[in-house]
């Protein structure tokens, strides 16, 4: 057997998920997207994980599907079963998690792989990162989530411009623009990825699942029912350990310790 596609590390409470193909830019086979869902469902059901992050190997992110794979784009049909039975089970899960998802962008993220940094929560990129939506220069269109994040991110104007002519931004500008939270020197990569994951992972991690539903669902719902679903949230989240550790410690005037229930 080949070396695993991915590699899945635990550090206390943190899940590491890292793309294991550095040769190939972490580019995606069919195999490397099972793998990929099979990590993400089992993080899902892991009771002690309470943040994740998702990086690549080598000097990559992800540089999109790998287009040697010929069975996956031979044709019509092959292309829509890859998008149905593999990228879109994986964005499906990974926007489920009830974990915080941190994207930590290490180099260039292309295609699929861009529309993977954007489906996580927080997406922070080393200074040579950089994205590019280049669908369009092998005639497809986005996929993997691609349309959806991209015009909630930086508006339809920058996501058709982005998307139409697939120029690749550096991270400063999808910073700017709003597609990833930070960018960072790459010499501060690690030490800020590290730190910024064990602070996730220290945050009242039942609540985090239920913001992350608020916010998800706020982009199609009108004002009255997302004030009927934060009335809902709120009140489940009124019912957590975490939430009468937090009034006692505001109380007693003292950092929080979260159990992450």
């Amino acid at each position: 057997m080949g070396e695993s596609t991915i590699l899945v590390e635990r550090e206390g409470a943190i899940r590491r998920v890292t793309l294991n193909r550095p040769d190939k830019l972490n580019s995606f086979t069919r195999a490397m997207l099972s793998e990929l869902g099979d990590a993400l469902n089992d993080i899902a059901g892991d009771q002690e994980a309470r943040a994740l992050v998702i990086t690549g190997a080598g000097r990559a992110f992800s540089a999109g599907q790998d287009l040697r794979e010929a069975e996956a784009v031979e044709d019509g049909a092959a292309v829509r079963a890859v998008v149905e039975r593999h990228y879109n089970p994986v964005i499906r899960t990974l926007r489920s998690l009830p974990i915080p998802v941190l994207a930590a962008v290490n180099g260039i993220a292309a295609g699929a792989g861009a529309s993977l940094a954007l489906a996580c929560d927080l997406a922070i990129a080393a200074q040579p990162a950089s994205f590019v939506f280049a669908f369009s220069r092998i005639g497809l269109v986005p996929d993997a989530g691609g349309s959806y994040f991209l015009p909630r991110l930086v508006g339809q104007a920058r996501a058709l411009g982005l998307a139409l002519l697939a120029e690749p931004i550096d991270a400063a500008t999808a910073t700017d623009w709003g597609l990833i939270w930070k960018t960072v020197p790459e010499a501060e990569f690690a030490a800020t990825i590290a730190a910024t994951a064990a602070r996730l992972a220290r945050l009242p991690t039942a609540a985090i699942g239920l913001m992350k539903r608020a916010i998800n669902a706020g982009g199609h719902h009108s004002l009255e029912q997302q004030l009927a679903l934060e009335a809902g949230l709120q009140a489940e989240a009124a019912e957590t350990e975490d939430f009468q550790e937090g009034v006692r410690a505001f109380l007693e005037k003292r950092a929080p310790r979260f159990i992450g229930r």
